[in-house]
């Protein structure tokens, strides 16, 4: 018999049928990647500054950053082992995708 706080013979036993826990693994996983995605964003934004004409005068500030940018990236990426994530998950339509072949 089951009581009101849904303790009964079929949870004891079976745990919480229909719910998937993914655990801290997959949480600390999922948060590498939002951060992967939030270095992309700024990787792009530093390329597009790069090609403005409103820019030209910073330009080798502009380089600078970019390059610190893509090498944190890099080191991030190797660290974390994040391509085994975008290989997992097609979800992770990140960073790696078309620009970071050659690098």
């Amino acid at each position: 018999m089951r009581d009101h706080r849904g303790r009964g013979d079929g949870d004891r036993e079976g745990g919480h049928k229909g719910r998937h826990h993914h655990g801290a693994k997959t949480f600390r996983r999922g948060r590498a990647l939002e951060f992967w995605q939030m270095l992309d964003v700024k990787r792009k934004t530093l390329r597009q500054q790069l090609e403005a004409p409103e820019y030209q005068e910073i330009r080798t500030i502009l380089l600078g950053e970019l390059k610190a940018i893509e090498q944190i990236t890099d080191e991030y990426v190797r660290h974390f082992e994040l391509h085994l994530a975008e290989e997992e998950t097609d979800s992770a339509a990140g960073p790696a995708e078309s620009e970071e072949g050659g690098a």
